[in-house]
This record gives structure tokens, C-alpha cells and sequence, in this order.
């Protein structure tokens, strides 16, 4: 279905380095980005532009506008947000979506990566000596930096900095201007290795869903829709957060499969449970 075609990468910031090897490998696609399509304009990270709409939205309407600019009827974009873990409090987590789209055979098949591998921080520096610790603690300078006036200035920003002499220039220069200066991590993909990562993780898993046919149509992408909770304590029988089943559904025949017990087990220890360890 997909041998021998191109495919467009709606990416500016180098994400074409973890995803076209895997594509290319695994569905014989050639890809390609176009240097001409600025993926900013639906958003940046440091808040000059801001996001309007949700994740999979932006991903798809940056896709669908990668694909006419450069007449291609095969593309793929990614979006990523960062922020608190929506389970594990406390803790960052980088939530990447992936979007993959055929014109041509009517396919669009998302997927999702949420990892705590992220470096995500930022933080007011008031001296030198702050902002070296600061930048040590976030993989600086395999990582990159940015710097501004403060956290919702978007007036003075200084991104892309992976050099420990430009640093300090940069830090000097807003300090000796504002006196104050806010530290953060760069996360556009081509500035952070362990964002790239997780891309790479999410491209691997957008191939397995691929690979994944329909029993009925035999189409691509048939995969988890929704995930059922409830497995039953093993020793007072009542239902705790574990899931109990998966949910499959066909985006084009809506075939429907459910897959009961997906951890091979049909009870969950009575430590998961909110009634035995409340």
C-alpha cells in the first residue's frame, strides 16, 4: 500500500533525523521535508504564537497543510505538549502525538506517547553561579536553552543556546537590561535528544498500529480506541483501577473487538485495590 511513495514530514525542527529511518525501513516510503513550510505558524513553544488548537487538531491541520504545499498525498506531523503527568503528580511528562495520513487510500491513524523521560524545567535566575546549576541539572549543553526577561515575556527571548560562552553572554545581557532573567529548557526537537527519543518511541508504535489489520477489512491502523477498568480484587471482589479490557475498533467498517483480561490475569492483587489498602 505504501512501497515506493513519498511522504512529507511537516517538521522544521530536524524530527525527520528519528522518524524517516523507521518509515523508510519498515513501509519502503521515501520521505522528505519541505524547507518552505513553517510548522510556528500553529504554534510555538515559548509563546509568541500561541496554540489554538488541541494537539491532534494542530498535528492534523499541520499534516493536511504539508501535504498541499507540496502536492503530496502521503505526510505524517507530530505535536508535542509539556506540563505536569495527568497521573503521576508531581512530575513532567512529554505527550507526543503522532498523525499519519494517505489520501489516497482514505487512511488517518493517530497515535500517542506519554513518557516521563523529559527534561522540561525553567526557572528565575538571579546569578552566573544559578544559572550554571540550573543548566547542569537539565543536560546543558547536550540539551539547549533558552532565556528571557521572565516566564510570560515573549518580547527578549534568546533560544537554541548549547554553548556555555554564549550562555553567559546571553545571561548578562538581560540581567544588565531587566535584572532579571528566566531559565528554561528549548524544546523544539532539534535542541533536545530526549524529546527526540520519545518520538522515536512514538514512530515505532505508529508502525505496529500500521501493521495492525482489520480481521474484517483488512484495512491499517486497527487499533485500542477506549480501555475498560474494573478488574476484580482477588480477595474482596470488588472492582479496582486496573484495566480489564481493551476496546478495538476499524475506523472504516467499525468491526469491533474486545480483548478481555490484556495483562493475562483475571484478578489484580489486593494492594491495588482501594477497599483492601484504602
Amino acid at each position: 500500500m505504501f512501497k515506493d511513495r513519498k511522504l512529507i514530514i511537516a517538521t522544521k525542527h530536524e524530527k525527520e533525523k528519528v522518524i524517516a529511518p523507521i518509515l523508510e525501513k519498515s513501509l519502503g516510503v521515501f520521505c522528505f521535508v519541505n524547507e518552505n513550510f513553517d510548522t510556528d505558524l500553529l504554534g510555538t513553544f515559548t509563546g509568541e504564537i500561541e496554540r489554538e488548537l488541541d494537539p491532534i487538531t494542530t498535528a492534523r491541520q499541520k499534516c493536511l497543510m504539508a501535504m498541499e504545499l507540496t502536492n503530496c498525498d502521503l505526510g505524517l506531523a507530530s505535536e508535542g505538549s509539556f506540563g505536569p503527568h495527568p497521573s503521576l503528580f508531581f512530575i513532567c511528562a512529554d505527550d507526543e502525538f503522532l498523525i499519519f495520513i494517505d489520501k489516497k487510500n482514505n487512511l488517518e491513524i493517530v497515535v500517542r506517547e506519554l513518557s516521563i523521560a523529559t527534561n522540561f524545567n525553567g526557572k528565575e535566575i538571579k546569578t552566573e553561579e544559578e544559572l550554571l546549576q540550573f543548566a547542569n541539572s537539565v543536560n546543558f549543553p547536550s540539551h539547549g536553552l533558552i532565556l528571557r526577561k521572565d516566564r510570560v515575556d515573549n518580547n527578549d527571548i534568546i533560544k537554541g543556546i548549547t554553548e556555555i560562552n554564549r550562555l553567559k553572554e546571553a545571561f548578562n545581557k538581560l540581567f544588565d537590561k531587566f535584572k532579571s532573567v528566566y531559565a528554561e529548557t528549548d524544546m523544539r526537537a532539534l535542541y533536545n535528544p530526549s524529546r527526540m527519543k520519545v518520538i522515536e518511541a512514538a514512530t515505532q508504535k505508529l508502525i505496529t498500529k500500521i501493521n495492525s489489520l482489520c480481521p474484517q477489512c483488512s484495512k491499517p491502523g486497527f487499533g485500542i480506541t477506549d480501555a475498560k477498568r474494573g478488574l476484580k480484587c482477588s480477595l474482596c471482589g470488588l472492582p479496582t483501577s486496573t484495566i480489564l479490557n481493551y476496546i478495538y475498533v476499524c475506523q472504516h467498517c467499525q468491526y469491533t473487538k474486545e480483548e478481555m483480561y490484556p495483562h493475562k490475569k483475571t484478578t489484580e492483587d489486593p494492594m491495588y485495590c482501594d477497599y483492601c489498602n484504602p
